[in-house]
């Protein structure tokens, strides 16, 4: 018996590793803010996705998500083409047979990312000024 693994499995294990992991830090990134304990690290994820996005932008365009670049290198393995803008797009279609316009799902994707940042934002200044205030 061999435990040799050929190409096309390992791309399929690494296209659900990407798929999972990637739609899990898009629930973490919308609410991740919910739980006290995790908004700290909710708020850092939400800013280093900002950063990708803008800064990282700069060279691979606006809205450059390495997650998604690697995953869409995967995909292409697997001899897919023809993918869309975005990774939003892409689980609207995968997930749920969905596809809508570009323009949509950017100001969907935009809109939400930014009001979980405000929240984020907004609830950890909140809970280290009543920490502050506790010590004082």
């Amino acid at each position: 018996m061999s435990f040799y693994l050929s190409n096309i499995t390992i791309y399929h294990f690494l296209d659900w590793f990407f798929l999972v992991f990637h739609f899990a830090l898009i629930v973490f990134i919308l609410f991740g803010w919910i739980w006290k304990r995790l908004r700290p690290y909710n708020l850092a994820v939400i800013l280093l996705t900002f950063a990708s996005w803008s800064l990282l932008g700069i060279w691979y365009g606006f809205g450059y998500c390495p997650f998604t670049d690697w995953h869409w290198q995967v995909l292409y393995e697997l001899g897919h083409t023809g993918l869309p803008a975005s990774y939003v797009s892409y689980l609207f279609q995968r997930i749920l047979n969905i596809e809508l316009s570009q323009n949509f799902v950017d100001l969907l994707t935009g809109g939400l990312a930014v009001l979980a940042f405000v929240i984020s934002l907004t609830l950890n200044l909140r809970d280290f000024i009543k920490k502050r205030k506790k010590v004082l």
